[in-house]
């Protein structure tokens, strides 16, 4: 599977169901993907059940060695892998995008094979002795999303093997072929059964594998309307729950801050990915008083970043990986239209071109309460809005029920640090939005979810904490 024709073939369905795959950007057929059912979800979770004892018995040390063995597969095969998420995801090959992403999956599993978590000794002195260890749940259900596909399946699946568990994915519908491929590329290496894929609807194999009574452990990233559907699911089985689910980030650019010097990152902030990121930086409160000149900047810099078919090694932005999204963001950016908001750039899809492209966005002098600034985008469209009173920038930014990440932009650090810790968000930056560090952990407050991914955090989250005392 070291090109790209070998990968597609290795995946490509022989037998059952399957639906064509579409490149988002020019709209020409990949492949064709499986359709899976409950009954092969069922055959999936046997697998994974029936591999988890012996995969646990391991021990730490060789299954850390695997997971060495499977990222040395990722990176072999990172540049098909790249292709091909290029081409059924639709972001680029190159800038933070699908080369970036296949980089990712490798670091990730590396992490997750090398961070320490030895015994804890809780307690030891005269009123007695307590050590903590941490053990396998059993098989973990994985729901992963549709705009960061590798990457995501990677934070749930490396931490989950690492701890002596065994893993039963299930993909988003739209970017099914990436993940399959991801998992055909690392079961090279792994024992039989340890990892497994199943592709198929939400509705029926999602729900399936939230409501199974074999799974010990659900990790999902997407919406917060289905991470509440799986909240229900899986409550009769009392499964624990790590739930990433959607943000709307605040950003908030205080009146010290350098307009020029904070527009690259300002922009990347709000469109990597082409803006499909969950902790994407998507409504941006900036001071009156430097107002003009911020989006002045941030006009000047997003003109001239390159869209278009992710294969040209030319392009750092894609389009939206599918049509419904694109519908969503085109929607929210006709309603600021009409309300009377400014649209500083981008604003005008070519409706008849090929792809789901979306222009980069830039929309100002908005109300605070517009539908464009309160619901999620998701997508290459950033409302600004402006304000004079930083209390009430604090209390727009904290109104929403999301909190995922957050952002403070300033030349004073100590300044920006004292509104930092008045935001309500599982992440605030300072001077940078969206940037994650595999040892660092990342999820969600309030309705953007619970649990915490990455490090040592991410490694517990996926294991059952066990006190042995006396």
């Amino acid at each position: 599977m070291d090109t790209y024709d070998s990968l597609l073939a290795a995946i490509t369905p022989t037998s059952g169901e399957t639906r064509e795959v579409r490149d988002p950007a020019t709209d020409e057929l990949i492949g064709t993907a499986p359709v899976q059912d409950v009954a092969d979800l069922e055959s999936a979770i046997d697998r994974a059940e029936a591999a988890q004892k012996s995969w646990a018995a391991l021990g730490d040390a060789e299954r850390s060695a695997y997971l060495h063995k499977a990222a040395d597969a990722i990176k072999a095969a990172a540049e098909p892998l790249a292709e091909l998420l290029s081409r059924e995801q639709g972001k680029p090959l190159n800038g933070p995008n699908a080369r970036f992403e296949v980089g990712g999956c490798e670091v990730w599993t590396r992490t997750a094979a090398d961070t320490p978590l030895p015994v804890e000794v809780v307690i030891d002195d005269e009123s007695g002795y307590a050590e903590m260890h941490y053990r396998p749940i059993g098989v973990v259900g994985a729901i992963s999303p549709w705009n960061w596909p590798m990457m995501i399946s990677i934070w749930q699946i490396a931490p989950s093997l690492r701890m002596g568990n065994t893993v039963v994915i299930k993909p988003a519908e739209t970017t099914t072929l990436s993940v399959l491929a991801l998992v055909t590329v690392m079961n090279q290496v792994l024992p039989e059964g340890v990892l497994n894929i199943v592709t198929g609807p939400g509705r029926t194999v999602g729900d399936a594998l939230t409501r199974s009574p074999k799974i010990g452990k659900i990790m999902f990233t997407g919406s917060t309307p289905v991470g509440k559907r799986i909240i229900e699911a899986s409550a009769g089985n009392v499964t624990r729950l790590t739930l990433e689910l959607g943000g709307n980030d605040a950003g908030i650019v205080l009146p010290d801050a350098d307009p020029a010097a904070i527009a690259e990152d300002l922009f990347w902030g709000g469109f990597i990915n082409t803006g499909q990121t969950c902790a994407a930086l998507k409504r941006l409160y900036v001071h009156d008083s430097i107002y003009d000149d911020v989006v002045k900047h941030l006009v000047e810099f997003a003109k001239n970043v390159p869209m278009g078919v992710g294969l040209d090694e030319n392009n750092v932005l894609g389009p939206l990986q599918n049509r419904a999204q694109f519908d969503v963001v085109d929607g929210l950016v006709k309603a600021a239209k009409e309300s009377g908001a400014t649209v500083a750039l981008g604003g005008d899809p070519d409706y008849d071109a090929p792809g789901n492209f979306y222009p980069t966005t830039i929309v100002t002098d908005i109300d605070p309460h517009n539908p464009l600034v309160v619901e999620e985008q998701f997508g290459p469209a950033l409302p600004i809005i402006r304000y004079s009173d930083l209390d009430e920038a604090v209390a727009l930014a904290n109104e929403l029920e999301v909190g995922l990440g957050s952002s403070v932009w300033s030349s004073d650090r100590s300044k920006a640090l004292a509104v930092a810790s008045r935001l309500q968000a599982g992440t605030t930056w300072i001077n940078s939005h969206g940037g994650l560090h595999p040892m660092v952990p990342f999820g969600g407050a309030k309705q953007s979810g619970y649990g915490r991914e990455f490090g040592v955090m991410g490694l517990k989250a996926v294991a059952e904490p066990h006190v042995i005392s006396g």
